[in-house]
């Protein structure tokens, strides 16, 4: 198998505080730049994603969270690779987020979710989140 095919472990955390949702916006540069998303990142070779997920909140938006049950698992395929994402339930432990490995963060409820240009990966987290409030 040839190693672009291989598929990469990713996490996303949903953290959703006074009825609103979390998403933090894609450095301009990278693939799929300024789109927005649920903020996690890669899971590294053999650590445990929920490990992960802590690691990637620290590192991109300086908190520290509790992860909870998984939410959802998207298999999406992207022109670079294909990913598994991850989304687990997250709680905000300490710290308040700051937009340091993301271009921008927003706290948004379910209509400002929905009118949001998000990453493909993205889309059927949240579809979920929508569906499960109405």
């Amino acid at each position: 198998m040839r190693d672009e095919l291989k598929t990469i472990l990713v996490t996303a955390g949903v953290i959703i505080e006074k009825k609103k949702v979390l998403v933090t916006q894609r450095m301009e540069g990278a693939p799929r730049g300024l789109l927005w998303e649920f903020p996690g990142g890669k899971v590294k070779e053999g650590e445990d994603p929920r490990k992960a997920l802590q690691r990637e909140l620290k590192e991109e938006l300086d908190i520290d969270v509790e992860v909870g049950k998984i939410l959802e698992a998207v298999f999406h395929t992207y022109p670079e690779y294909p990913i598994l994402l991850l989304t687990y339930r997250c709680r905000i432990k300490k710290g308040v987020p700051k937009p340091i490995g993301c271009h921008d963060l927003r706290w948004v409820g379910l209509e400002e979710l929905n009118k949001l240009s998000m990453a493909p990966a993205d889309e059927p987290i949240r579809k979920h989140l929508i569906t499960a409030k109405r």
